[in-house]
């Protein structure tokens, strides 16, 4: 069975059907009893036209759950409308899937869920065991997010902000399970590319490769994070950081802005540098001040006081740090390594300790308990 061809048709057929009348809700509930119902009957008579055939399986089994549904015996009288089998039309409403998934009624976790069920075909199982949650929940959260859009037209405009939003959320929830979420991100912002010529998509793009190029440095053997000046960058993937670059250089080309490519401007520069050392950080902190522009991020700016750090001195770092708000998350993470870059190894070991103590992940915490354990070891 073709699991990446049913994925692919997956948001054409429930486009197809949202189109013909049905909602949100009903459509998913019957394509995924079609395709269902294609594992069972393809390996042994696989159809000459496998969308045409979603879209008309798909279609009656709407029509057969409109009609056990009391509550939508109304719909009865599409049933002398129902489609003659035969070629679909070759219309693409992958665009369409990913507003209404990102639709501003949506929590951004429920947003990502019903994103990957829509419009990346995942199944509920898929979902769950890459967020580490027990199936009933992950599928509770998915029939919620219908709910809540079932009654949206298909035909509104959408936010591109809010589905780049969605999309980085996928991204930067890393990979678990049998589903690696951050080569999905890729695979649906590679998708939203293709489909809609703006700036903003690219440079996500661009930012997703430039940093899924790095993945086989961030981590040791033994599972620790590897921190950027320390990676092995002969692990990095040149040819995403090729593709990335270009895609790059062709949205700035463009004068249009944006979060996403000012981000990757920067992670483009760290993967442009031989070595550590060589990082042009200069640049950096110019592309860090494009960004915290553009957004008015606290975050953006408490990166930004590493990079001046690394280009103006620790200390140049630290005045830039005390202008930030001390309750920032990895905020006394940041104070210890500039600390520790100025020689105050003291106040470096008691910031480690205190920023493991906040760290929102156990790998991270590990690192920085390993810092304040190497700093008391040099004080000694």
């Amino acid at each position: 069975m073709d699991e990446a061809l049913l994925r692919s048709l997956t948001p054409n057929v429930l486009g197809i059907l949202c189109r013909r009348g049905a909602d949100f809700a009903a459509a998913e509930d019957a394509v995924q009893e079609a395709l269902i119902e294609a594992v069972r009957v393809w390996p042994g008579d696989r159809p000459k036209d496998p969308k045409g055939w979603l879209v008309t399986v798909a279609w009656r089994k709407f029509l057969d759950m409109a009609r056990s549904d009391a509550a939508r015996r109304r719909r009865e009288d599409l049933v002398d409308d129902e489609p003659e089998p035969g070629p679909a039309p070759a219309v693409d409403d992958t665009l369409q899937l990913y507003f209404l998934c990102a639709h501003p009624s949506l929590t951004p976790s429920s947003a990502v869920a019903l994103t990957l069920r829509a419009v990346g075909g995942l199944t509920t199982r898929q979902i769950a065991e890459a967020y580490l949650v027990p199936e009933a929940t992950m599928a509770q959260r998915i029939s919620r997010a219908k709910r809540t859009v079932s009654g949206v037209r298909f035909d509104q405009a959408g936010d591109v902000a809010t589905v780049l939003r969605v999309l980085y959320l996928v991204f930067n929830e890393g990979y678990s399970g049998d589903v690696d979420l951050a080569a999905e991100a890729i695979r649906l912002t590679r998708g939203l590319a293709a489909a809609i010529d703006h700036p903003e998509v690219a440079g996500l793009l661009a930012l997703m490769l430039l940093h899924h190029a790095r993945r086989a440095a961030r981590t040791a053997p033994d599972g620790d994070l590897v921190p950027l000046a320390e990676q092995d960058r002969g692990e990095w993937d040149t040819r995403l950081i090729a593709e990335g670059v270009d895609i790059l250089q062709a949205a700035l080309a463009r004068d249009s802005l944006g979060e996403f490519q000012a981000q990757a401007a920067i992670a483009a520069l760290h993967a442009d540098a031989p070595t550590a050392e060589e990082t042009d950080w200069k640049q950096i902190v110019e592309w860090y001040d494009e960004l915290a522009r553009l957004t008015g991020s606290p975050i953006v700016r408490l990166n930004r006081a590493v990079a001046v750090g690394e280009a103006d001195g620790p200390r140049a770092g630290l005045a830039a740090l005390a202008e930030l708000d001390g309750s920032l998350p990895r905020h006394a993470a940041v104070a210890a390594y500039l600390h520790e870059r100025d020689g105050d190894l003291a106040t470096a070991a008691r910031l480690y300790v205190e920023a493991a103590g906040k760290a929102a992940n156990v790998a991270e915490r590990t690192h920085l308990t390993r810092q304040a354990a190497r700093i008391n070891a040099l004080r000694k």
